[in-house]
């Protein structure tokens, strides 16, 4: 707690937050890289921030929604093919997508393409651990079971898209 010099009141400061990519936590699985940048402990809550590297045919995530926070793409290099709502699309270098709460998304590499995205989640919660979690899971060192049962914890909630499986089976 420090006092404003303006009206002599105490209030919480926060201080910038500052990941020097060489020092950054990654946690791999084996089509992805993701580069841990600012969780919310570090933010007062304000946001969580990751980077993530899809080799080509990666995966990504399957169709989920969040209850409380904005889930932002920025697309550095590559293309991410992503569902919102019930549109599927490819995002290139250079595009920015924002998906509200309660909205069904996913994502992947687009069909033959690596992608480079940061993902912001704001306001932010505790997502590191379960970052953390798919890695493993990905890996076979913990069971899927897990995700299911962490999706309150982790405002995660997984539901079926028709529309998503048919395009990854377009694109396989």
């Amino acid at each position: 707690m420090t006092t404003d010099q303006n009206t002599g009141t105490a209030r919480d400061m926060l201080e910038p937050v500052l990941t020097r990519c060489a020092e950054a936590e990654t946690c791999a699985d084996p089509s992805s890289v993701m580069t841990l940048l600012a969780d919310s402990s570090r933010t007062g809550g304000g946001f969580t921030s990751y980077r993530s590297g899809f080799a080509k045919g990666a995966a990504g995530a399957p169709a989920h929604f969040h209850t409380k926070a904005w889930e932002l793409f920025f697309v550095i290099s590559g293309s991410l093919q992503v569902l919102v709502g019930e549109e599927v699309s490819v995002l290139g270098a250079g595009d920015f997508l924002a998906v509200p709460p309660h909205t069904p998304h996913a994502f992947a590499a687009a069909p033959g393409e690596e992608a480079d995205v940061l993902f912001v989640f704001t306001p932010g919660m505790g997502r590191f651990d379960y970052l953390r979690l798919l890695g493993r899971v990905m890996r076979g060192e913990a069971d899927p079971a897990e995700i299911a049962a962490s999706s309150e914890q982790y405002d995660n909630h997984y539901v079926d898209s028709p529309v998503w499986r048919a395009a990854l089976e377009r694109s396989a």
